[in-house]
């Protein structure tokens, strides 16, 4: 209401003016922030690529490898010069803490803190046991839609009846992606936890987080963990993005809520309407009630 008053009082460029006020900057920097937005989402992509290759030698090196290390393997094996004030930044973005002695003058009181832990691999590739709910595969991807920006699917895929089980998209990488994916799983399982459920994933942050790992424990679930820089160790939930990528034009979005309703499509398009060899020719979903009637 009193935005209409505004624009009926002054206009459109008088409302930007009292907004600017409001905020407290100025006009011309708003008017330079949109300008902007363009390369703010090229820069988002970018990142993202350099995270890929800079995370990749991260895992190699078992996390024991700090940006000048990193800087050094870049240029020499993958012939590719980076900054190493850029590497530090993509290392803090994306949490990438290197395991390396430095001098720390809280050496106690972060001993202090609860740290992120990783989990052993319990499932060792043993994907399909037969019995819905049982082995649960989780994962992170992003897609990119309208100009360049950038959107995070996470989804949970139960890897007996290859059904994505549930799956939250997020314009963050914050902790509330994965959050809110253990809440949709606890709602789409309804209780029925299966008593020997494994939770599998990659050993990202997200997943080592503390809280994350208690939230597990609380539904009742196992949490296993593939070993560092192996994606087979997940592939079946790595093939599935894989198709999402290769069949849905999602960079054709032009909204995050278009971006949601395509791929909510999509999986509910692959859960109950697509057969699959592996599955005796059914779909996952009358894959799931045949197991459970045998």
């Amino acid at each position: 209401m009193l935005i209409e008053k505004i624009i009926r009082k002054c206009g459109i460029t008088g409302m930007v003016k009292y907004l600017c006020k409001m905020a407290g900057v100025s006009r011309s920097g708003y008017y330079a922030w949109i300008k902007a937005e363009n390369l703010r989402n090229s820069k988002q992509e970018n990142d993202w690529k350099d995270y890929e290759l800079i995370k990749k030698i991260f895992d190699e090196k078992k996390a024991k490898a700090g940006a000048l290390v990193i800087k050094m393997i870049l240029e020499n094996d993958y012939y590719v010069v980076m900054n190493h004030k850029k590497i530090r930044r993509i290392m803090r973005k994306f949490n990438l803490v290197a395991k390396i002695r430095q001098i720390n003058p809280y050496r106690k009181m972060a001993k202090a803190t609860q740290e992120h832990k990783t989990l052993s691999n319990l499932l060792d590739r043993k994907f399909d046991q037969g019995e819905p709910g049982k082995v649960l595969l989780t994962d992170i991807t992003y897609v990119y839609y309208g100009s360049a920006q950038p959107a995070y699917l996470s989804c949970v895929k139960d890897a007996s009846t290859k059904e994505i089980v549930t799956h939250h998209l997020s314009r963050s990488l914050k902790m509330d992606i994965v959050y809110d994916t253990l809440k949709k799983l606890s709602d789409s399982l309804n209780g029925m936890v299966h008593p020997e459920a494994i939770l599998h994933s990659d050993q990202g942050f997200h997943y080592t987080h503390p809280e994350f790992q208690n939230r597990v424990k609380k539904m009742k679930l196992t949490q296993s963990m593939s070993r560092k820089g192996n994606c087979w160790d997940n592939a079946p939930m790595e093939s599935f993005f894989g198709h999402l990528k290769d069949e849905v034009n999602y960079k054709e979005c032009e909204s995050f809520e278009e971006l949601q309703k395509l791929i909510g499509n999509y999986i509910e398009e692959y859960n109950n309407d697509r057969y699959q060899w592996g599955l005796n020719k059914m779909t996952p979903a009358q894959y799931r009630s045949h197991l459970l009637a045998a």
